[in-house]
């Protein structure tokens, strides 16, 4: 049988990943549109036809259902049957999600093996982390009475009557023009100082000395060269004949192979994180291996997912390293970063063996 796997980090609770797999009106807003069958609750139609991988619409039944943990459907497209298993672990900083499909009955090739591969990663690597923090931000979402993306999703009241915060408004307010008047008056003060206070700066200079006559001048160091020059030997000593030194022949330098580049691109950007890139590229003659790639994130983000090479964090540097890059070619590795900084769309630095990367 083959089978089609793809595995994404998820900075969000078990819970709420199983509510953007299970709930059809959010799998419509990261998956594919989605029409529940009126007759039969567990069944559902994926509009799939179209999509890259894909040449008809998918029948879902719900075979298997344990929330949150696991999900099986039985899949129907056309004349191919498969079987999709969503898992989902529970780990330090979220959730694991893993993703196979299996093909039953029909045929794949490969490249349509392929291409429905990397639109499960799309989906599950870009769409869905991106609804996850959506869900997530109408938690915090402040600013709903002004319309914003969450204006549609229940108010969060804060703590206090209108009265007392109306209160604390004035009382900031006040503060803040008596400052304002402190800082003037200070100015004006300041202006009108009297001139007699003001430091005398010829008062201030210090005298130039002169030395005197009597000063004594430095006198010289016998140096221990001159010394030994007027030493005498008692006993000459013969002048060894000069012997003569064969010539070297300058040896040829190997020509140092050409270094290796990289350069960064944002794939896609959320809420709470991004995707990033790098593309190394080799324009040597040779394969380069032992290659290491340095990214420096933002101070309390963390890497993700990565795709394409080993990745591990220390702090706010990931290193990472990966397969030998084919002479006069390139390889491209895929990682995922979760900030709470909303405004991070891309990594503080990125070196490739000590040399910056272009696109930063």
């Amino acid at each position: 049988m083959i089978e089609i796997g793809t595995e994404v980090e998820l900075f969000h609770p078990p819970a709420r990943v199983w509510r953007a797999l299970t709930d059809t009106a959010y799998l419509t807003k990261w998956f594919v549109e989605t029409a529940p069958a009126a007759d039969a609750p567990d069944r559902l139609l994926l509009r799939t036809a179209g999509l890259p991988g894909f040449d008809a619409d998918v029948e879902a039944t719900v075979v298997e259902r344990q929330a949150p943990e696991r999900l099986v459907l039985h899949c129907q497209e056309g004349d191919r049957q498969t079987v999709l298993t969503c898992t989902i672990a529970p780990t330090s900083h979220g959730c694991r999600l893993s993703l196979y499909e299996m093909l039953e009955q029909g045929e794949w090739n490969d490249e349509q093996g392929d291409r429905r591969a990397e639109q499960h990663e799309q989906a599950l690597a870009v769409r869905l982390p991106a609804i996850l923090d959506w869900l997530a931000f109408q938690q915090v979402d402040l600013r709903r009475a002004e319309g914003g993306l969450t204006a549609e999703l229940p108010v969060v009241r804060l703590l206090g009557d209108g009265r007392a915060r109306t209160r604390r408004l004035w009382a900031v307010v006040i503060g803040a023009l008596t400052c304002l008047a402190l800082l003037v008056g200070a100015g004006v003060w300041a202006t009108r100082r009297p001139a007699a206070q003001l430091p005398d700066a010829t008062a201030q200079s210090a005298p130039l000395v002169v030395p005197s006559a009597t000063s004594r001048a430095p006198q010289p160091t016998p140096t221990r060269t001159a010394a030994a020059a007027s030493r005498h030997s008692a006993t000459p000593t013969p002048t060894p004949t000069p012997s003569a030194t064969p010539s070297r022949t300058p040896s040829a330098r190997t020509p140092a192979a050409p270094a290796l580049t990289a350069s960064y691109e944002t794939v896609s950007d959320r809420l709470f994180g991004y995707r990033g890139a790098v593309t190394i590229t080799n324009p040597g003659s040779a394969a380069k291996e032992g290659w290491t790639v340095l990214v420096t994130l933002g101070t309390r983000a963390e890497i993700g997912n990565v795709n394409g090479a080993e990745g591990k964090q220390n702090g706010q540097v990931v290193t990472f390293t990966g397969p030998a890059v084919p002479a006069g070619g390139s390889r491209t590795f895929r990682f995922d970063v979760r900030d709470p900084d909303a405004s991070a769309t891309a990594p503080n630095g990125c070196t490739i063996d000590g040399a910056a990367c272009a696109g930063l």
